[in-house]
């Protein structure tokens, strides 16, 4: 079978590098590789251009219009079985496509995902925010962890698809931010076979400062209310636990004021996270630094569900009008 690898990009030249690169060494595996610029203004052309010789790859260049359009664009222009979407900041490790072949003819699928993980070059920080983004105690274990509190759904950091299933569903909507678990909800409720392969991993290096980390789950914050506007059913009780814990954590920062105790249980979550980030990266460092990432995804997320559940829910306004300022600079 062969793969076509989608690699929608803006602006984040140095990263497809890494991530063509990653692609020269993989084994066993007939793949084009399509590279579509969204209206970068600091373009990956002559990066793309250094590979031609070692990849069947193609490069594209059109207006922004956001990720899922950009997939879509790529998709149309691409000729294999099976797409493979890969977010620019992502490294494949050597064995990831040996893995997709292995489990695809294991357990036959139309669509599948699998989890990330940071590699050994990340920074300090960047490992830290991979935890934040992969824990049980912060997530839910929902992006491919082995204990999880809701089904996986892919994600387009790691996402495959059989091209006929991509095509009856009419690919990514317009949605800016959250359309790849859109995307997911309407494979799972087509009917079609779709399932978490463990062993096809990738490294993830997500936002470099937890200032952009928070903008970036801030939106999934806003996007997820979006979503629960377009598929009621979608919204669990894991994607309402970080509003839950903004409220709380102000709850209990208030009550300090008058009884240092309320800050107790935010203190031994704390402890929490720390001892298991510590142990999971055997670092002091990345423990200590995974609790302020884990407060910073939380919180950012806690705050945007929870301002657009005030906009959309309460006040009606749709999703253009509520948040153009944050979807579509």
């Amino acid at each position: 079978m062969k793969f076509s690898v989608i690699i929608p990009v803006y602006n984040r030249p140095d990263e497809v590098d890494e991530l063509l690169h990653s692609l020269i060494l993989q084994q066993d595996a007939q793949f084009e590789v399509i590279v579509v610029e969204d209206g970068s203004t600091v373009p990956c052309k002559e990066i793309v251009d250094s590979y031609a010789s070692r990849l069947d790859i193609h490069y594209f260049s059109k207006p922004n219009s956001g990720p899922g359009q950009s997939r879509n664009y790529g998709a149309e222009r691409s000729t294999g079985d099976y797409l493979i979407i890969l977010d620019s900041d992502c490294i494949l490790p050597e064995g990831y496509f040996e893995a997709v072949g292995k489990a695809l003819q294991a357990t036959p699928a139309d669509a599948f995902g699998g989890p990330d993980r940071a590699h050994e070059s990340f920074t300090s920080t960047q490992k830290a925010i991979n935890y934040s983004m992969t824990s049980f105690f912060t997530t839910g274990g929902i992006r491919g962890g082995k204990k999880k509190m809701d089904k996986f759904y892919p994600r387009s950091f790691n996402m495959g698809i059989r091209r006929d299933v991509y095509e009856a569903l009419g690919g990514f909507s317009d949605m800016r931010f959250g359309e790849d678990i859109d995307f997911s909800i309407r494979i799972f409720k087509g009917g079609y076979a779709c399932r978490l392969f463990s062993g096809a991993w990738v490294y993830h290096k997500r936002r470099a400062d937890l200032k952009k980390f928070f903008k970036q789950v801030h939106n999934s914050g806003i996007a997820r209310i979006n979503l629960y506007k377009k598929y009621p059913e979608s919204l669990k009780p894991v994607h309402v636990l970080p509003a839950v814990f903004t409220i709380g954590a102000g709850v209990f920062l208030s009550g300090a004021v008058f009884c240092p105790y309320g800050l107790l249980p935010i203190v031994c979550y704390a402890v929490l996270v720390a001892a298991d980030a510590s142990i999971r990266s055997k670092s002091l460092a990345i423990g200590l630094l995974s609790v302020a990432a884990s407060f910073v995804q939380l919180l950012g997320y806690g705050t945007g569900f929870l301002r657009a559940w005030w906009q959309r829910c309460v006040l009606g306004n749709d999703a253009f009008s509520a948040f153009n300022k944050n979807f579509y600079k």
